[in-house]
């Protein structure tokens, strides 16, 4: 009976302590995504007006939060920090017609961009995309993984010719194999895909688009694909990129193979054993003529500080991507700005709700810095370039947590983190979170991949103790029914769509609610002097134990 009494102490103390810490408004929080994600925003792509007025934005906020510029230093001025940090980025669209076509035995076919195929401005260095008749080789997934002792490609030469490959990993249809099950790898991912057909040197990747293991439909992949791409600065960029980069459509596909003599279910079927080998299409080619306008461009990552009362050299990091899809491909109702209001006007307006919070009270032991990095959507690219080139030492980065595509929708009892991370920030994160009454479930969808999708991630493959915040699925007002209907509508209707945008109808209970556990977290962690670290067995420990000298 005392245990049970001490407990409950326990957990009014900790309710109280809750209800005493700071308040997050809704009203604040639908403001700043009304916004951000307006017509005026252009879409918040990076290298435009869009841009400008966004950083613009969340810099004057930051201001008015209290927080100090914690960005690049200022040449010329010892100690003083801008409010940015430069991002160089190769800048590659599409200049005039894309032609394609395919051949076999019995005829040639015109093909279209965005409809059949969705062709992406090559990255590879060249100007102009221009082959006839390049044959494709079906290469199943496109694994290599000697530690599951697993090799598509049985010495099959690429040069010349069109890699056809399938998303996600070999597991993906059976749930159980050599890739964890459901849950992706990052040898399901499309970014692996493309790198490893160019290491290979092919002519070209084709991606095989599939709705349930993409994890989205194909109008996702068209709006994502065909607009103006970018990538890190690289000294050899054909050795990551080949110089044809697509997705194509299912059926599409299905009928190549057909047509190549081939039957792409049982090609597919033999793709999830080891026994697979690389299949060329019998007589059927494409071609394909565009060109490519490449530029260097300097985009920018917002960054804002508060200095640590006593340990300013260690800190704590919040962080959510600015920008979105910018304007593209006009929809059915003509619309072309791709707004971003969930994706990611929300973590945006979340970051700024905290700076607000800690701006209000006293500056704890250690830094925490709100980081707003740019290109997101075109491969976590502001985030892999702050963890190539960190504003603070990432040995003496505390921890991450990341926000992005939060729900701007009522109270739920429960939330989720992008994958299955076995690091003890979750852990902390599931002890707070039982002040606000929330319980952990566990990423519904591993087999999408999100862990490898989100700006944590080039934090997490450096040792840094990094998650990306979701929100829950099971509302207060209407249960996991309700809950699990929002994310499919989201996820069909409006994401990477110009309907992503912003409702007044939105309440923003729920994302109020939850940053206060948000905030409780990091404020334990800037006030504390431990480390957080991942699982003995996970693969991002090794990286983190280097540096642990550093760190005492």
């Amino acid at each position: 009976m005392k245990h049970t009494l001490l407990i409950a102490s326990l957990l009014a103390a900790g309710l109280a302590q809750a209800a005493t810490g700071p308040e997050f408004s809704p009203q604040k929080l639908s403001q700043d995504v009304k916004v951000l994600a307006s017509d005026e925003f252009e879409g918040r792509g990076p290298n435009t007006a869009g841009e400008t007025k966004t950083v613009n934005y969340l810099i004057e906020q930051f201001k008015a939060a209290g927080m100090q510029p914690g960005g690049d230093p200022v040449k010329g001025k010892k100690g003083e920090r801008s409010w940015t940090q430069d991002v160089p980025l190769g800048r590659f669209e599409i200049k005039g017609p894309v032609k394609l076509s395919v051949k076999d035995a019995k005829g040639s076919q015109e093909l279209k961009q965005g409809d059949d195929l969705a062709v992406r401005a090559s990255m590879s260095g060249v100007k102009l995309v221009d082959f006839k008749n390049a044959p494709l080789v079906f290469v199943g997934y496109g694994v290599t993984a000697p530690e599951r002792k697993w090799d598509d490609f049985k010495g099959v030469d690429l040069k010349g010719k069109l890699a056809v490959v399938l998303i996600n990993d070999p597991d993906f249809e059976t749930g159980a194999g050599e890739f964890g099950g459901k849950a992706m790898t990052y040898y399901g991912r499309w970014t692996y895909k493309y790198e490893e057909m160019a290491k290979r040197g092919a002519l070209g990747t084709i991606i095989v688009h599939e709705t349930a293991p993409a994890s989205y439909g194909w109008p996702t992949v068209k709006n994502s694909n065909t607009n103006v791409m970018y990538d890190i600065v690289r000294k050899k960029p054909s050795e990551a990129h080949a110089p044809m980069e697509a997705w194509i459509q299912r059926d599409l596909a299905v009928d190549l193979f057909k047509r190549g003599g081939q039957d792409f279910d049982a090609l597919k079927k033999l793709a999830q054993t080891r026994d697979f080998k690389p299949v060329q299409l019998k007589d059927v080619t494409l071609s394909a003529n565009y060109a490519v306008d490449a530029q260097v461009i300097t985009s920018k990552n917002v960054a804002a500080r508060i200095v640590g009362a006593s340990k300013p050299d260690e800190t704590v990091i919040y962080s959510g991507h600015w920008d979105h899809l910018g304007v593209g491909l006009a929809n059915a109702k003509g619309d072309k700005i791709y707004n971003g209001a969930v994706d990611n006007g929300t973590g945006l307006a979340a970051l700024l709700e905290l700076a607000r919070a800690y701006g209000k009270a006293p500056a704890p032991a250690r830094s925490v810095l709100f980081l707003a990095v740019t290109a997101e959507e075109k491969g976590l690219l502001g985030s892999e370039y702050y963890a190539q080139n960190p504003l603070y030492p990432l040995a003496q980065t505390v921890g991450v947590i990341n926000m992005d595509a939060l729900s701007p929708q009522g109270v739920s009892r429960n939330f989720t983190i992008s994958g299955s991370a076995k690091v003890e920030l979750l852990d902390q994160l599931i002890a707070k979170a039982k002040e606000w009454n929330l319980v952990y479930s566990p990423d519904p969808k591993p087999e999408a991949g999100y862990f490898f999708r989100s700006d944590h991630f080039p934090f997490a493959k450096r040792g840094v103790p990094a998650i990306s915040y979701g929100s829950g699925n099971d509302f207060v007002d209407g249960g996991l029914r309700a809950g699990k209907q929002a994310e499919e509508s989201y996820t069909t209707n409006d994401y990477h769509q110009p309907s992503d945008e912003w409702r007044a109808d939105w309440s923003f209970k729920g994302m109020a609610h939850d940053l206060g556990m948000l905030y409780g977290l990091g404020r334990d962690l800037a006030e504390s002097k431990a480390w957080p670290n991942w699982a003995a067995d996970a693969e991002f420990r090794a990286a983190r134990d280097k540096t642990e000298a550093k760190r005492k």
